[in-house]
C-alpha cells in the first residue's frame, strides 16, 4: 500500500476546491462524442485467421511510414491506461472531487485507444499481428511514474497532456487522410481539456507552496519523458517521429514547455525562498540548453531534407468515410 507523505496530503486537501471547480468547468465544456462515428468502417474487411479473410501486407497501408510509427506509438501509449489509472489514483486518491476526476479522466482516455485501434484495423494501416504482440508486451511491462510527490505528479501531467495533444494533432495533419486528421483532432481536443485542468492545479500549487511547485516543475522539465518510453525500440521510433516533424525538440520547447511556463508566470513570480530560486535558475539554464539542442536538431534535419510530407492520393472512401 502506498504511503502518502503528510505534506502531500495537505496539498491535495488544499487543492480540493480547485479540483472541484476545474471538474465542474470540464464537465460543462467537454462535448460528448462517439468513437464509432470517426472510423471508416466501409474500408474494412476480414483478416485471415478464424474468419478466413485476406492477410495483411505492407502495400495495403496508405499512410507515410513516420505517421504509421507515430500512430502505433500513440496507440500503445494509450493502451497502458490501466497503469495510468492506478498511478493517478495512488497520487490523487479516489475520494471526493479528486476521485470523480480520476474516473472521468480514465473514461475519456479509454476512447482514444479504442478509436485509434479501430481506425488502424479498418484501414489496414498497420500489421495487426505485430500490433497485438506489441500491445501484450507493453501492457505487461506496465507504467510507473518516476516522480513520488504530488506536486511533481501534477507538474508532469500538465506538460504530458499538452505533449500528447501536439503529437496527436501533428500526426493527423501529416497523415494525408482527412479521416485520420479529423479523428486525431477530436482526440487532441480531449487532451487539451485535460491539460487545462492540470495546468490550473499547477498554478494553484504555486500559490499554495511556491518553492515546492518550482522544484517540481524544474525536476519534471529537466527529466521529462513521454509515458510511452517503455515501448520496445522507443528511441528509434522517437527519432523517426522527430525527423518527420511530428514531435521534435523544437516542438517540445516551443509548443509544450514554454506555453505552460508562461501561463504559470514561472519567471515572474515573487516570494520564492532560496530553494525555489535555485530551482528557477536551474530551469532557466536547462531551457537555454534545450533551445540550443532544438536549433542543432532543426539544422541537421534541414541539411538532410528529411521531413514527412502528407500522402498525396486518397481513395474516395477515405475522403467520405467516418463523416
Amino acid at each position: 500500500m502506498t504511503t502518502v507523505p503528510t505534506a502531500d496530503i495537505r496539498l491535495l486537501l488544499d487543492l480540493e476546491p480547485v479540483v472541484e471547480a476545474g471538474l465542474n468547468r470540464h464537465l460543462a465544456t467537454a462535448k460528448e462524442w462517439f468513437p464509432h462515428e470517426y472510423v471508416p468502417w466501409s474500408r474494412g474487411r476480414d483478416f485471415d485467421g478464424v474468419l478466413g479473410g485476406q492477410a495483411w501486407d505492407p502495400g495495403q497501408s496508405e499512410l507515410p511510414e513516420a505517421v504509421r510509427t507515430s500512430l502505433i506509438v500513440n496507440l500503445l501509449t494509450e493502451d497502458n491506461l490501466p497503469s495510468y489509472h492506478r498511478v493517478i489514483a495512488e497520487h490523487f486518491g479516489r475520494d471526493g472531487a479528486w476521485g470523480t476526476w480520476v474516473h472521468r479522466w480514465t473514461a475519456e482516455e479509454d476512447r482514444h485507444g479504442n478509436v485509434i485501434r479501430d481506425y488502424l484495423l479498418a484501414t489496414r494501416a498497420v500489421d495487426p499481428l505485430a500490433l497485438e504482440r506489441a500491445r501484450m508486451v507493453h501492457m505487461a511491462t506496465g507504467f510507473e511514474l518516476e516522480y513520488a510527490g504530488a506536486a511533481e505528479a501534477i507538474a508532469y501531467v500538465s506538460f504530458q497532456e499538452l505533449a500528447t495533444r501536439v503529437a496527436h494533432r501533428n500526426t493527423g495533419r501529416l497523415s494525408g487522410d482527412p479521416v485520420c486528421d479529423q479523428l486525431l483532432a477530436r482526440v487532441a481536443q480531449d487532451e487539451n481539456l485535460h491539460m487545462l485542468f492540470y495546468r490550473d492545479l499547477l498554478d494553484a500549487t504555486f500559490d499554495l507552496a511556491p518553492d515546492a511547485a518550482m522544484r517540481a516543475v524544474t525536476t519534471v522539465v529537466t527529466s521529462f519523458r513521454m509515458p510511452g518510453h517503455g515501448i520496445a525500440d522507443f528511441a528509434r521510433k522517437s527519432a523517426q517521429i522527430a525527423m518527420a516533424g511530428i514531435y521534435d525538440p523544437r516542438l517540445h520547447h516551443d509548443e509544450v514547455l514554454m506555453p505552460v511556463l508562461r501561463r504559470l508566470r514561472v519567471f515572474e513570480r515573487c516570494g520564492l525562498g532560496s530553494d525555489g530560486e535555485r530551482a528557477r535558475d536551474a530551469l532557466s539554464g536547462h531551457l537555454a540548453r534545450l533551445d540550443r539542442i532544438a536549433n542543432r536538431f532543426t539544422e541537421r534535419r534541414e541539411a538532410v531534407g528529411h521531413r514527412a510530407a502528407p500522402a498525396g492520393h486518397r481513395t474516395p472512401a477515405a475522403d467520405g468515410g467516418g463523416r
